[in-house]
């Protein structure tokens, strides 16, 4: 059974950094996980995705240079993802979520930015940016 639980969310100023993980269960290799973020009002959109049996990150231009997609386990799978965050912006504020996804077949490969590929999901993080 995939399970994620994530957190680290919380204020800070803009300028500043803040740290999110994504404890994870069920995960093995095959599966990319992502980070993801909800504005206010606005679509659940990608931040970073990672193949989870390699290093390979891919990044939305917005995270590109500022956030950094990592994860920790072992060769099986990983049990947890990480998003570090800098030179955090107001414009970021959001429920940030982790989530997996099982390919069809294979590995991951170039790990999908869209959520709709995404079958599992943590409960999400709130990150708070003000000016």
């Amino acid at each position: 059974q995939v399970q994620l639980e994530d957190s680290g969310g919380g204020s800070v100023q803009a300028g500043g950094s803040l740290t999110l993980s994504c404890a994870l269960s069920g995960v093995t290799r095959q599966f990319c996980l992502g980070w993801f973020r909800q504005r206010p009002g606005k679509q659940r959109e990608g931040v970073a995705s990672i193949e989870g049996g390699t290093d390979y990150a891919r990044y939305e231009e917005f995270a590109r240079g500022r956030f950094t997609i990592s994860k920790a386990g072992t060769k099986a799978g990983a049990d947890t993802l990480t998003l570090q965050m800098t030179s955090l912006r107001p414009e970021d504020t959001a429920v940030y979520f982790c989530a997996a996804r099982r390919p069809p077949s294979g590995d991951c490969v170039w790990p999908s930015l869209s959520k709709n590929d995404y079958q599992y999901w943590a409960q999400g993080t709130q990150v708070t940016v003000s000016s």
